[in-house]
């Protein structure tokens, strides 16, 4: 019998086509209560994604576009003057939600991707001296398009750190691309997705992924991994500690869906590219960083760091 976290990815393979592999990422990003980047171009999937894994889970979804004069007051919300009552009330805001899509996220000024970016750390939103709890689980996609620069403003490195996997979805095969014409699969494909899972079951493949067995020597070499990103020479800055423990709970998430109930290094292996190619800064010759480079460096790390037997 397939387990739940199967079942929730088969479900969503449904509508994303041949991306089993973006499927799982984004599991494993929700089941380690991280939230996710996807820097990819327009029209690879990116909102059928988010809306298909909140459709598959039976959670809320709100989808958030990002521009220049958003301001964080229409993310996190608003109190308005109740004549009746004589008093403010509390509007909440779109990021009271499940899943939260942030389309183009660096389309909006630093102090709106701030407050959003502290809501996700926090997963809170604090206004009018009162804390207020976002729902949960609470999972934020956001998206950027890495190759159109102008009218955006650039995440800067200690908020891309919030952020606990950053992935590509790409272009799918030929294959799956004739499926997509065929079936003319498309955002409204997504409502005909069918719940296969409740926000009981997220908070039960969150405590058992939580619980996965690591033994001592992958630690180990998991901050082996982590130490060669600060000592190599293509890079800048390496990894910091956040990023030791984000690819920690990303391996034992890796390990929960495979069905096990212990870590390997494969487990390791699998999620580091995707957890640790955005927390590191590229060496370039003219003196600024190279994104498109990292996870080529993190693979060649994964490559020389000796694996525990």
């Amino acid at each position: 019998m397939p387990s739940v976290a199967q079942t929730i990815e088969s479900n969503i393979s449904k509508i994303v086509r041949g991306k089993a592999g973006i499927v799982r990422q984004a599991l494993l990003c929700l089941f380690s209560e991280g939230h996710l980047l996807i820097e990819d171009v327009p029209g690879v999937g990116k909102t059928t994604l988010a809306l298909a894994l909140a459709r598959s889970l039976g959670l809320s979804f709100q989808r958030i576009q990002f521009t220049s004069d958003l301001l964080p007051s229409d993310i996190l919300g608003v109190s308005v003057f109740n004549s009746n009552s004589g008093a403010f009330e509390f509007k909440p805001g779109p990021i009271f939600h499940h899943v939260v899509l942030a389309d183009e996220i660096n389309r909006s000024t630093p102090k709106t991707q701030s407050a959003l970016l502290e809501a996700m750390n926090e997963r809170q939103v604090s206004m009018d001296n009162l804390t207020r709890p976002l729902p949960e689980p609470f999972f934020v996609i956001a998206t950027q398009n890495p190759h159109e620069h102008y009218g955006t403003y650039p995440l800067p490195e200690s908020q891309l750190d919030r952020f606990l996997m950053r992935i590509s979805i790409g272009y799918p095969d030929r294959e799956h691309e004739l499926e997509i014409l065929r079936d003319e699969i498309d955002i409204r494909s997504v409502e005909k997705l069918e719940p296969v899972a409740r926000k009981e079951d997220v908070f039960e493949c969150v405590r058992t992924a939580r619980a996965v067995r690591v033994d001592p020597s992958l630690d180990e070499y998991i901050l082996a991994i982590v130490g060669e990103t600060r000592e190599s020479p293509f890079l800048e800055i390496g990894a910091s500690p956040r990023g030791a423990i984000a690819l920690r709970r990303a391996a034992q998430a890796g390990a929960f869906v495979e069905g096990r109930d212990y870590l390997v290094p494969d487990d390791v292996k699998g999620a580091a590219p995707a957890v640790l190619s955005h927390r590191v800064i590229v060496k370039s010759l003219n003196g600024g960083s190279d994104p498109g480079r990292s996870e080529t460096i993190v693979r060649e790390i994964l490559e020389r760091v000796s694996v525990p037997m």
